[in-house]
């Protein structure tokens, strides 16, 4: 999972994007009427003005579109890559194929949002190479993600992909306690019954009989405590690791694309690290990539990217939708593809979990100002 995916709140006050977050459509409306009279705004301002804003909804119901899919795809993709009767690829070399990626996309939006080639190679020698001080700050969460993604290859090994997709929304857990911890950051009575809910609705699918059949492969044993194991230790990381990135992000004025070329930068030792730890050697980087090993390696890459882009064209509630569908895709395409065996146990824990997504994102609408008009 990306880092992207923890920082909503962070990329929403970065970007100089109106978010339907801290505007209702409604608002939208009366702010257009109160700037724009009939004496400053002719016919082709108004035709302007719709247009905008048709094209915002049109990016933010793709981008959602978008999120979803990747969502559902990459956690059955996972699956199905360390479950195929074929030679078995490295997971760690799967990571670190990833961030670098990951990293040529971060460079081409930073050049993107600096204006060209040079002034982008420009700007990241001035803020990544002679700044180094404050690039080494993203050490800490460029480790997290490299350990936490390597751990989320052994959850997909072990637990079938809906429960894989079910238990990583702890993710929303973990990202609040921190939240609370490291920010200080104060949650509605609401955020707090959602995470209760969450927890419970989690417990319920792990404590439930996912699998009639074992799925062939050439992994060892599959272990749902191993899975599980791995599955919320990676949850931990992620939301320290999300917190901490977005405490580093609020302390600078630093761009997200451009603290995400030093996270990749820095995660690029990291994952090096990890696959010679795991390997044992630096031959055979690539044994058993194939096309389908090379499209997970860029759909884990682009996740993160998309989460960025949803946050800021979208809201909590749109973006809660979005993972819920992804968790019923999930579900449903495990029935066909891994045997998987949908228990009335199981589908009452997803119920409770896609229900706490939403409460989580509920934002309650601020009650309307009192005028002479309305009181």
């Amino acid at each position: 999972m990306n880092p992207t995916d923890k920082l909503d709140e962070t990329v929403a006050k970065s970007e100089p994007v109106l978010s339907e977050e801290a505007v209702e459509p409604q608002d939208l409306a009366t702010a257009a009427t109160e700037l724009n009279t009939p004496e400053d705004m002719d016919s082709d301002g108004k035709k302007s003005n719709n247009r905008r804003f048709n094209n915002y909804g049109y990016i933010k119901y793709v981008s959602l579109v978008i999120l979803t899919v990747q969502n559902a795809a990459l956690g059955l993709s996972m699956r199905y890559a360390r479950t195929r009767d074929v030679e078995m690829f490295s997971s760690a070399a799967a990571v670190l194929m990833a961030e670098v990626f990951k990293l040529i996309i971060c460079i081409c939006l930073v050049m993107h949002e600096s204006g060209g080639v040079e002034k982008g190679v420009q700007s990241m020698y001035n803020i990544v190479v002679l700044n180094i001080r404050d690039t080494l700050r993203v050490c800490v969460p460029s480790f997290l993600y490299i350990v936490q993604n390597n751990l989320l290859y052994v959850s997909a090994s072990n637990l079938d992909a809906a429960t894989y997709q079910v238990t990583y929304q702890l993710k929303i857990l973990t990202t609040a306690f921190f939240a609370v911890v490291v920010l200080k950051r104060q949650l509605k009575k609401w955020q707090w019954l959602a995470l209760v809910i969450l927890a419970a609705g989690v417990a319920v699918v792990q404590l439930s009989s996912t699998e009639k059949a074992h799925v062939k492969s050439h992994l060892p044993e599959q272990s749902k405590i191993i899975g599980f194991s791995a599955a919320l230790a990676a949850c931990f990381l992620s939301g320290f690791a999300g917190i901490y990135f977005e405490k580093v992000l609020k302390e600078s004025d630093i761009s997200v694309w451009m603290r995400n070329v030093q996270l990749s930068l820095l995660s690029l030792p990291f994952g090096t690290i990890t696959y010679l730890i795991n390997e044992g050697t630096q031959n055979n980087l690539l044994k058993g990539f194939d096309g389908f090993v090379w499209y997970l390696v860029l759909l884990q890459a682009a996740g993160g990217l998309i989460v960025a882009v949803v946050v800021k064209y979208a809201d909590n509630i749109l973006k809660g939708f979005a993972t819920s569908v992804a968790i019923i895709i999930s579900c449903v395409a495990s029935i066909y593809i891994f045997n998987f065996n949908l228990t009335v146990q199981f589908a009452i824990g997803t119920i409770f979990v896609i229900f706490s997504i939403f409460l989580y994102g509920y934002v309650p609408k601020k009650p309307e100002p009192r005028t002479s008009l309305n009181v």
